[in-house]
């Protein structure tokens, strides 16, 4: 296939004017394909050739202003438009386009549950072309009609209210402008609940087996909808500006979430069969609001070329944590930021693969490379960034910038130069100048203090390692005093702000580079403490030897992630033992009160701290520690006043545990003695670990799957079946996923958690090799999609030896790789390399 390169796009986008696609889809014409019409209008600004882009299994008809073409012209996925006269066009397209298994153009999914079939699109990057023919880039910005015949029974959602016309037809309403890769179809016999909400119909959609867990959390999602969707109407000047706002809850599929306009779309774990933490209600909630934000950023305001992604996703994950902090119960989100997902960007930044989070355009010269950069920069540190830009500007100046932006180009494209023109329309600071130093540069930098003490004063000097300005707070703790605190606790004794390099307010201090401060120094000093910035923390000696004792003393959740996080980093980066990270979260998660914290701290000790930066000789110690961790936890717990936080532990203690007596006693009984009842997702969380040990069969797990023949059911028994410690099992697992080419994405995915395992590295030693040239040619077969599955879930991560690092040098030669899979292999043998880095330090 042909990827557009950038300066085709640049051409193109002075040679055209699109102003409408008219498109028939037909979803009745059986289970392989579907019927797409199109009709483009479209001017030409000069004579000359162009081309449109279409992948069809069949391609019956194309004609230009009336004139029959010939469709065998098509090439790979490119129909070329020669010899156009200057003026007004009319290409008409009529193709049998295959339907999806991958979460790619048209995506297709049968119900196990209850054999109903659902569709839906998801055309991001370039996947339109899969659905219906199109000009397909981003500032080629059109008016969509659509019109789809679909079984009856059925309901169709997309970008605009739908009207049911009989017949199974359905009449969607013009959209205004949109980017080609934004238009959406769902349809299926949903399971809905609409309201009305601000003059709008709002709906929320989910398949019909789903329907008893939506109704359940009907509620709670509609409440959070309507109070984001009121902030956002508070803090931008432009109205919401689509006709309807729909949620639609989908099987299989590849992101989180879609931010189509008036149709969002998210993967339907967000409808919890299971129980979850409220942590993870807060999850949902942030992807909810972030979502709504590209409403206005992303889709009323649209990216020229992908070199600015990152504008998106970094504007909506910082409004996303923001809005949902200001207009909902979940008033803690930047601590789950902080703990869960800033560390996502501070990974990405130190690979090989990292990248500026703007990149140059000559970065990202084709859709392919385009693919590459949806990754922790782009979300979590362009975050970060935007959250230092708002300390910095002052909200009131951010927002109003950002409106001027909305104002000067809504409904249409902009780029990098226009968002940061309108924000420094908007003050006197020097924005072009923070643009250059945050946003066109890569690393992270690193603060670490220095602390000096006098008679009457004590002095701080930070060694900045890096070359970004930051602003930032610093937290001084002391132990308290008062005997109902505890001997550990610490309270807060002053906050002040400092700049980085150290100076107030952009004036030297005493010309050194030193912060002076009266009394004695104190017990605890812990720089970025309200995480503004985006930089790796470290502590002084005297501080971490407050924290071995004191850490969960500390009062403030938010300061308590970033001590988290610069132990987290400092393990990392081979500065502190594992072991010594452990024995931290041994001491202290029993008394942690904050979920996000306790589940980000667990999640690092267990997939990164016992997984892979222990050897296989000292895990069984390390899985003893975590398994005494969460059974305290779970004592702490049995008076059933925090169910989240007994969940996590029920959770952890099953994926730690060495013995299979007492899980297999839990699934026996149904239920954890003093709760919780065992619900599927804890029942193949069990059978999974229980599958690791070799503690069960393949005719316990078709018993399960027979009580539970869900979708998420099938995965659970998929991943099951690859996780038994038997040759026979791994073989089968392995050529379902690399041989067979039916797997679905979801079911690919499943299979291949199961298949690696730490406790199983001697009986999958032989599929090390095989896993590159496996790989490399599963992805040029199947393309993106399963190419990330493969690169990020099958990549052999627990082979961490010399000769695994050599494995993957080498496979990095192979110019076969597809983009996709070659940053994936990038970034997963480099957190090898850091795995054997860490093991070999300590």
């Amino acid at each position: 296939m042909s990827v557009l390169m950038r300066d085709e796009a640049q051409a193109r986008a002075q040679f055209l004017d699109v102003q409408r696609y008219t498109i028939d889809l037909d979803l009745t014409a059986g289970e392989e394909t579907f019927d797409s019409r199109t009709v483009i209008q479209f001017t030409a600004l000069a004579a000359g050739d162009t081309f449109v882009e279409v992948k069809p299994a069949t391609l019956r008809s194309i004609s230009l202003d009336g004139h029959a073409l010939d469709p065998a012209d098509l090439d790979e996925n490119r129909f070329p438009l020669t010899a156009l006269t200057a003026g007004p066009h009319e290409l008409r397209i009529d193709a049998a386009m295959r339907y999806s298994r991958t979460g790619e153009g048209m995506h297709r999914f049968t119900d196990p549950t209850d054999n109903e079939t659902y569709v839906y699109t998801q055309l991001f990057l370039e996947d339109v072309q899969r659905v219906f023919a199109a000009f397909d880039q981003p500032d080629l910005k059109s008016v969509f009609a659509l019109t789809v015949t679909a079984p009856e029974g059925w309901t169709v959602l997309g970008n605009s209210i739908a009207e049911h016309t009989g017949d199974g037809r359905w009449t969607l309403a013009p959209t205004p402008p949109l980017s080609t890769y934004l238009v959406a179809v769902a349809a299926g016999p949903f399971h809905s609940i609409t309201t009305e909400h601000a003059g709008l119909p709002f709906g929320i959609h989910c398949r019909r087996s789903l329907a008893p867990h939506l109704d359940a959390d009907a509620d709670e999602i509609l409440d959070i909808t309507r109070a984001c969707f009121d902030r956002f109407q508070e803090k931008f000047d432009e109205p919401y500006p689509f006709d309807s706002y729909d949620q639609a809850f989908v099987p299989e599929f590849n992101a989180g979430a879609m931010e189509n306009p008036g149709l969002v779309t998210f993967r339907d774990e967000f409808i919890y069969r299971s129980a979850v933490t409220d942590t993870e209600r807060q999850t949902r909630g942030m992807v909810i609001a972030h979502e709504m934000a590209h409403m206005w950023f992303g889709d009323l305001v649209t990216l020229a070329w992908w070199d600015d992604i990152w504008l998106n996703e970094s504007f909506a994950e910082y409004m996303g944590y923001q809005t949902l902090a200001e207009a909902t119960r979940f008033t803690d989100t930047w601590v789950d930021f902080g703990v869960a997902r800033k560390g996502w960007g501070y990974d990405a930044d130190q690979r090989p693969s990292t990248h500026p989070v703007a990149p140059d355009p000559t970065a990202v010269p084709d859709t392919a490379s385009a693919m590459l950069n949806f990754d922790g920069i782009s979300y979590a540190k362009g975050a970060s960034a935007l959250r230092q830009l708002v300390a910095w500007l002052g909200e009131k100046d951010f927002l109003a910038g950002i409106n001027t932006h909305f104002a000067r180009h809504k409904f249409g494209n902009a780029t990098l130069a226009d968002f940061i023109d309108n924000l420094a329309s908007a003050t006197d600071r020097d924005v072009h100048a923070w643009a250059d130093q945050w946003l066109r540069t890569t690393g992270v930098d690193t603060l670490t203090p220095h602390i000096g003490e006098s008679d009457t004063t004590w002095s701080l000097t930070v060694d900045h390692h890096g070359t970004r300005p930051h602003r930032i707070t610093v937290g001084t703790y002391d132990h308290a005093i008062d005997t109902q605190s505890g001997p550990d606790r610490l309270v807060l004794r002053d906050r002040f702000d400092i700049g980085i390099p150290q100076d107030s307010d952009d004036t030297p201090q005493a010309g050194n580079g030193t912060t002076t401060r009266p009394g004695p120094r104190p017990a605890l000093v812990v720089l970025n403490d309200n995480d503004l910035t985006y930089a790796k923390i470290r502590l002084d000696p005297d501080s971490w030897t407050t924290l071995q004792a004191g850490l969960s003393g500390i009062p403030d959740a938010l300061t308590r992630a970033v001590v988290w996080n610069a132990a987290r980093d400092m393990v990392r980066d081979g500065e502190l033992a594992p072991t010594t990270y452990l024995e931290a979260a041994r001491t202290h998660l029993p008394h942690e009160t904050d979920l996000a914290l306790l589940q980000g701290v667990l999640a690092f000790a267990d997939t990164q701290v016992a997984a892979r930066y222990t050897t296989p000789e000292d895990r069984p110690t390390v899985l003893a520690t975590l398994t005494a961790l969460t059974r305290d936890l779970i004592r702490r717990t049995e008076d059933g006043t925090r169910p989240g936080l007994r969940l996590t532990a029920v959770r952890h203690f099953i994926d730690a545990a060495t013995q299979p007596d007492t899980i297999h006693g839990w699934l026996t009984e149904g239920t954890v003695p003093g709760g919780p009842e065992l619900d599927p997702e804890l029942r193949w969380r069990i059978l999974t670990r229980l599958a690791v040990l070799g503690a069960t069969d393949e005719q316990t797990i078709a018993a399960e799957l027979e009580a539970d023949p869900s979708a998420t059911g099938q995965e659970g028994a998929a991943r099951c079946r690859a996780a038994l410690p038997t040759p026979e099992a791994k073989a089968a697992a392995w050529h379902a996923m690399f041989t067979d080419d039916t797997l679905s994405n979801y079911l690919f995915t499943a299979t291949a958690q199961g298949f690696w395992q730490p406790e199983q590295t001697d009986l999958v030693a032989a599929y090390v090799p095989r896993y590159y040239p496996d790989a490399t040619a599963l992805a040029v077969r199947r393309g993106p999609a399963i190419a990330d599955a493969a690169g990020r879930y099958a990549f052999p991560a627990y082979a961490i030896d010399a000769d695994s690092l050599h494995l993957g040098d080498q496979a990095l030669t192979d110019q076969a790789l597809i983009p996709t899979l070659r940053r994936k292999l990038t970034d997963q043998i480099d957190d090898l390399r850091r795995a054997l880095t860490v093991r070999n330090a300590h």
